[in-house]
């Protein structure tokens, strides 16, 4: 429920083609206390533990100064930094000089071997990263630069290392969107042309190898999977076990939590669906890590509408309230889709309580608003008849 340009997302997505695909093999560092150290500190940056994570990640920086290894992962850190308060721009360019300096100490191992696989790994993984902020930030032109200078670099990598699980979590994300994606977003054939074909069956068992098999990247593996079978798949039974194996790793992580509470919702579970989002909404109060007010607006709206459906209407009417309460403070580019809907639901709601007089005036209110998957459609309707149960 976004207010963000979202023809823009299946860009986004075509140069998300690496992950935690730019990760090492343990091979190429033959140190298993090392390797131990990095998958310590993967677990403490997916569970918003990132001072952990940090520590670790400079302990492999300080064993191997020269591999991309530890550079690569501390750039990570950051990214999590990032992610969990995406509007906040600050740590941007130091993320950006994190992975330039990756990208560096990957170029002078392809300078010694242009067969270097982790020079090709972490360097694809690096520019990957840079595109993906660029395309949060809506520099759309840097992120189609950045994505296509990304793949040839996976691609390589996966020629001379096909059997690597790690690898495959890139490679299914590219087949598996650059097969989906071109179907339904004209905007992007032309694009497609200049790349090779992909194929939405092989992304998906990629994925799924990945997944299973991977050494540092099937987590993230996951992640891609509870996203496809949530979204493009609408598969929201695979979705959920998928998410449910994440929470159960990690957490304290709010973006798993987040997708935990949304997969219940899609399967109309509501009961389930309401527990999820009270313990999230639990967690704002208490300040952890990650779980923000956005988070609470979304959880407030689930909330609202679980007690609707319970016919605790007087309830429900509180929890839109306070979520529109939220969304104006929080949508300073205009309404979102969760104002927009919040609003609706009240009006319904006074409909359901007998009080046509406010839930005309609602409905008048959500057809000012921008139209939102049916909006529009609802409130006049609604406004010309009363919506019942």
């Amino acid at each position: 429920m976004k207010h963000l340009t979202m023809k823009y997302i299946p860009i986004l997505m075509l140069f998300m083609v690496v992950g935690f695909s730019g990760t090492a093999r343990a091979q190429w560092i033959p140190d298993p206390t090392i390797n131990a150290i990095i998958d310590d500190g993967i677990r403490d940056t997916y569970n918003m533990k990132f001072a952990d994570a940090d520590r670790a990640f400079r302990r492999v920086v300080a064993a191997y100064p020269d591999h991309p290894a530890g550079h690569f992962f501390l750039a990570m850190v950051e990214w999590w930094r990032i992610l969990i308060d995406i509007d906040d721009e600050s740590r941007d360019d130091r993320f950006h000089d994190m992975l330039d300096d990756v990208i560096d100490l990957c170029d002078k191992r392809l300078d010694r071997n242009e067969r270097d696989i982790a020079g090709l790994f972490f360097k694809g993984g690096a520019i990957g990263f840079q595109g993906r902020l660029h395309a949060n930030r809506k520099s759309w032109i840097k992120a189609a630069t950045r994505g296509r200078e990304a793949l040839p670099v996976v691609m390589d990598a996966a020629e001379i290392a096909p059997e690597n699980a790690d690898l495959a979590f890139g490679t299914g994300i590219y087949d598996y969107y650059a097969a989906v994606l071109p179907d339904r977003y004209s905007v992007l054939k032309p694009l497609m042309m200049f790349l090779p074909d992909g194929d939405r069956e092989r992304g998906i068992r990629e994925l799924k190898h990945a997944a299973e098999n991977a050494r540092f990247a099937n987590w993230e593996a996951m992640y891609f999977l509870m996203q496809v079978y949530y979204g493009e798949e609408n598969k929201p039974s695979n979705a959920l076990t998928y998410a449910r194996r994440l929470m159960r790793a990690f957490p304290d992580n709010p973006v798993f939590h987040r997708y935990y509470g949304r997969t219940y919702v899609k399967l109309g579970n509501w009961r389930r669906a309401a527990d999820v989002f009270s313990d999230i909404r639990e967690r704002v109060k208490k300040g952890k890590r990650g779980y923000s007010t956005k988070m609470e607006r979304e959880a407030l709206y689930y909330l609202g509408y679980d007690a609707m459906l319970r016919k605790e209407y007087r309830t429900a009417m509180r929890y839109f309230v306070a979520c529109d309460k939220l969304s104006r403070g929080l949508d300073s580019d205009g309404p979102s889709g969760f104002m927009v809907m919040a609003n609706l639901r009240m009006g319904m709601t006074h409909d359901l309580l007998g009080e046509r007089k406010y839930a005309v005036k609602q409905y008048r209110k959500v057809l000012r608003m921008p139209e939102f998957r049916g909006s529009h459609e609802l409130a006049e309707r609604y406004r010309k008849s009363p919506y019942k149960r």
